[in-house]
């Protein structure tokens, strides 16, 4: 009589039941005792959100809503909030132009972080009046290269509060393949390093959030659920709401524990570039180019920039967006175009210019690099051309250096000269190191003529040389 064979009992995790083939790692335990992966790092999440917990009140009596880059040793109150003209002092340092655009985030970051301390410290008074100020988002309008994203990294450089930049264009409507738009509040929370307390008092960047417009004459009968759809999923988180926030992202893990994070007291600076809005903003003024209308020759002649500071929320109707979005970013600021003047400075004056990076690459490698005034404009005149704003002068630089970089290491640390002229950046002469000891035409002369004064005898005057007449009549 035969024996049935036993087959092995299946190891699986203790927790989720999971087998070993459905996960990578299986962690054996005491007799009978498994745990996953999975389960690890849930755990891990657990109990790093009690421990934040646990460290919350400490926390926000040194923190509060953050702090500020002037004074931040100190916690932040109504005393030491720096006002909207301090702060465009400091987006002064980094951004060239834009100056209407400063005054715009300068106020709303002022009046921001008012509104927040005069509720914590003086908000709950015997004779408060029981007026609240809501917040006011704020939207971003203006060409490619005119430094939206760039004030943006500045203000999470000087600020020294909660700061997140987002791109629009990943995200999808819930359900679908893509990030949620809880995911952008997940990227707040990370650089509150997952303080509730003070995410809940930041500021979120949303890039190219013109990407989400409706699709226009869309012929498909399926659902816009990157578009429209990820617009209506937003109006609440902007407006203010209680949202759940998977602390791993997305829905790979339904079993995780969320991180509830109220977002009325959160700032949205939303961006983008709204390529044909302009042409929107001529058909509403009316002014239709037919005949010799005056008005209609002057709407033409117009910059963008003109056209853009006319902009009104129909507009924006008829770009894609919703109304209940629009509404709900109330105020609106428009970046102009950069002229070459501003060109030259952006590649110059700023503290991490495109000019000064280069230089320091070259004083790394034990050399010298110059730009000539006319080869400043040289470039910025391409940049002009080529319509893509300040983005562009790193791609001329990189096809003019390009060579020089090339054999730049091997030239050896000899404190070698590059100067580059107009002719350079056009392609009619090439970049030529000038040698240390090589010095220019113009000190060579000078310390030539210095030379030669100094070997030949001294000038006689007048006087001398009468006394020599002198002596030889007698």
């Amino acid at each position: 009589m035969s024996r049935k064979r036993q087959t092995p009992p299946i190891e699986k995790c203790t927790f989720c039941g999971k087998s070993r083939h459905m996960v990578e790692s299986l962690i054996a335990g005491p007799p009978q005792i498994y745990i996953c992966n999975e389960c690890v790092e849930l755990c891990n999440s657990i109990l790093i959100e009690e421990l934040h917990k646990s460290d919350a009140p400490s926390g926000s009596a040194t923190g509060g809503a953050g702090d500020l880059g002037i004074g931040g040793d100190q916690p932040l109150s109504l005393e030491s909030l720096p006002t909207p003209r301090e702060i465009h002092g400091l987006l002064d340092q980094y951004v060239i132009s834009q100056d209407h655009t400063k005054k715009v985030l300068s106020v709303a970051v002022h009046n921001h972080y008012k509104r927040l301390l005069w509720t914590q410290e003086k908000g709950r008074d015997d004779d408060d009046d029981g007026v609240e100020i809501d917040k006011s988002n704020i939207l971003l309008i203006g060409p490619t290269g005119s430094g939206k994203t760039l004030l943006a990294r500045t203000l999470a450089r000087i600020l020294e509060v909660p700061f997140a930049i987002a791109d629009a264009t990943t995200l999808t409507e819930a359900g679908y393949v893509g990030e949620d738009v809880e995911n952008l509040l997940l990227k707040l929370l990370q650089a509150a390093d997952w303080d509730t307390e003070r995410a809940e008092r930041g500021i979120v960047f949303v890039d190219e959030i013109d990407k989400l417009a409706r699709t226009q004459n869309n012929v498909s009968i399926t659902r816009d659920v990157s578009g429209e759809g990820v617009q209506q999923a937003l109006l609440k988180i902007l407006e203010g709401t209680v949202a759940n926030v998977p602390p791993q992202g997305g829905r790979k893990h339904p079993e995780q524990q969320y991180i509830q994070i109220n977002t009325a007291n959160i700032l949205f600076v939303c961006g983008g570039t709204f390529v044909g809005l302009t042409d929107l903003i001529r058909r509403r003024v009316g002014r239709k180019l037919i005949g010799f209308d005056s008005d209609a020759a002057a709407i033409e002649d117009a910059s963008e920039t003109e056209i853009l500071q006319e902009v009104e929320p129909h507009d924006l109707f008829e770009f894609g967006m919703i109304p209940e979005f629009i509404g709900r970013l109330p105020v609106a600021a428009t970046l102009g175009a950069l002229s070459i003047e501003d060109l030259v400075r952006v590649m110059t004056e700023p503290r991490n210019a495109v000019v000064r990076q280069y230089q320091k690459l070259f004083q790394m490698a034990g050399a010298n690099l110059e730009f000539t005034p006319e080869a400043l404009h040289e470039m910025a005149s391409i940049c002009l051309k080529k319509e893509t704003g300040v983005r562009a002068v790193r791609s001329i630089i990189e096809a003019l250096l390009l060579d020089t970089l090339y054999d730049l290491p091997q030239a050896g640390k000899d404190g070698r000269r590059y100067v580059i002229t107009p002719e350079m950046v056009r392609k009619e002469a090439t970049v030529v190191p000038i040698p240390a000891s090589t010095k220019s035409k113009a000190d060579a002369g000078a310390n030539e003529a210095a030379s030669e004064a100094a070997k030949a005898p001294p000038a006689k005057t007048g006087k001398g040389k009468a006394k020599k007449r002198k002596r030889e009549s007698a």
